[in-house]
């Protein structure tokens, strides 16, 4: 049998492959050199391929790199960041410069993460890629030390949050944070009937609860500055039976008899939440999404509540499997 040619590798025949491959690692990139490279964002219009529509986002999507952030009590965290950067792209353009998005980070990355430090990012890669909207989210797993209930341990509670900001064509800026807080729920009706069948029928019973999640979004208020542990307090104040980290013996007891000091549906989550929000002055607007993982039905309960700003958020929350805990 004839042997075929090989393009890549050497053939079976032991003739040397058509193409030859190799890296020069010594070969450095002039700045004639770069000049000579192609640039897609030269190509000619008819280089656009569907629709010739505009697209309102484009961009990168969950690149990662060490962030600081500084704590109410004044310590600089750095912490490991998820990025999400996107560009609004006109109808005569082709794409954009992705790695722009990502360099602009990287000019800022040695700076403490603010909502200020968000703003000065938007601007900059709007600039450096010359787009009318922008927006920013960044991702990251904030620790805070909670103490148990009644045995004095301490350990570290870990909250998933995001800041976000939004800079439109018009100038103006946008920014919110969303913050995740685990609770336990313990079933008022559950606990009715097992009162009922121990009192009628000295039944021992267990009522039911289960681990439940609010997914609270916030927009900070003109010149107002609230800090993670703040939206910390608001959770648990609302709701006080946020999931332990160290426990003994006395404190799952002082957790059950917690749980049911403050029993609650997923109706009175909402609205307990709502009450503490609503009453801060440094939130503009709000929207909390809480689902309770039932533990007596396939399904779980959820619910959604905004403070109710003309304009502002509205309770259009369905995404529901990502408040999985």
């Amino acid at each position: 049998m004839k042997k075929k040619p090989m393009y890549l590798h050497r053939a079976a025949d032991g003739s040397a492959a058509r193409i030859k491959r190799g890296y020069d690692a010594k070969f450095r990139a002039t700045q004639a050199y770069r000049k000579t490279l192609p640039d897609m964002m030269e190509a000619a219009h008819d280089a656009i391929q569907g629709a010739n529509v505009p697209i309102q986002q484009v961009g990168i999507h969950n690149f990662k790199l060490p962030l600081k952030y500084r704590t109410k009590g004044g310590k600089i965290l750095t912490l490991e960041t998820s990025v999400t950067g996107t560009v609004s792209l006109e109808a005569e353009l082709k794409g954009i410069n992705m790695s722009r998005i990502m360099r602009t980070f990287y000019d800022h990355k040695d700076e403490v993460t603010t909502g200020e430090w968000m703003g000065k990012v938007l601007r900059n890669y709007l600039r450096k890629i010359d787009s009318k909207d922008a927006r920013l989210k960044i991702v990251f797993s904030y620790p805070l030390v909670r103490p148990s209930l009644r045995s004095g341990l301490e350990g570290y509670q870990f909250y998933n949050v995001a800041f976000e900001g939004v800079m439109t064509h018009d100038g103006v800026y946008r920014r919110f944070i969303h913050f995740d807080f685990v609770y336990s729920s313990a079933c008022p009706c559950s606990a009715e009937l097992s009162e009922h069948a121990r009192d009628q029928r000295g039944v021992y019973t267990v009522p039911h609860s289960q681990r439940s999640k609010a997914r609270i979004t916030i927009e900070e208020a003109p010149g107002k500055k609230i800090w993670i542990e703040d939206v910390h307090r608001l959770c648990l104040n609302a709701l006080q039976t946020e999931t332990q980290v160290m426990v003994k013996r006395e404190d799952e007891q002082a957790f059950a008899e917690l749980n049911g000091a403050y029993l609650k549906f997923v109706e009175d989550a909402a609205r307990l939440l709502y009450k503490e929000f609503d009453a801060d002055k440094r939130i503009a607007d709000f929207r909390i999404a809480c689902s309770h993982l039932e533990s007596l039905h396939s399904h779980d309960a959820v619910s959604v509540i905004c403070k109710g700003v003309a304009g502002g958020f509205k309770a259009d929350f369905m995404d529901f499997g990502s408040l999985l805990c």
